[in-house]
This record gives C-alpha cells, sequence and structure tokens, in this order.
C-alpha cells in the first residue's frame, strides 16, 4: 500500500532552506520516493488553514517513508530544515 509524508512548511530562512531543497530530492529518489506536490500556490477551500508551503511526497510503502525519512542521509538535511523552517509533518497510508 503506497504511503504519504504530508507536509506543511513555514519557512523562516530562505537562505538555509533553498540549501535543504537542493539536496533532499535525491536521498528521496534513492529510496524510491517522488515528489506529487512540491510548494505551489494554495487556496483554502474550507476552513481557517492558510498554509504557506505543502509538501506531499509518495512512496511504495510505509516501510520505505519511514527508511527515508530516519535514514543518515536526510539526517543532516532533516536539521538544517528544522532551523530554516517551521513544519508540520504527517505519514499517512494510502489506497
Amino acid at each position: 500500500m503506497a504511503a504519504y509524508l504530508i507536509a506543511e512548511v513555514d519557512v523562516i530562512d530562505a537562505t538555509l532552506f533553498d540549501e535543504y531543497r537542493k539536496g533532499v530530492p535525491a536521498t528521496i529518489a534513492a529510496y524510491g520516493g517522488k515528489y506529487l506536490v512540491r510548494g505551489g500556490k494554495t487556496e483554502t477551500a474550507e476552513g481557517t488553514w492558510q498554509p504557506k508551503r505543502i509538501i506531499v511526497l509518495e512512496f511504495e510503502n510505509m516501510d520505505r517513508l519511514k527508511a527515508w525519512y530516519n535514514s543518515k542521509e536526510y539526517a543532516p538535511l532533516m536539521a538544517m530544515r528544522k532551523k530554516a523552517a517551521r513544519t508540520n509533518v504527517v505519514m499517512v497510508e494510502g489506497v
């Protein structure tokens, strides 16, 4: 079953976040993941949620997603992201 990482991102250090963005795609691809959504315009249809940036990644299954998220390759990039942005991240299985 496919698994998805959904992240809401509020960039607070654009220069550092740019560095993060350059490094992360190769780590995602190495674990078989791919971007489905990478930024882009958002529009609230219901409620009061006003996300600044949304990211959606797809992996073959939850094990592959977690393997990437907890990988030694992604660890330094995650640390960089945590300094460069405020994020909310969820992992969810799909159909």
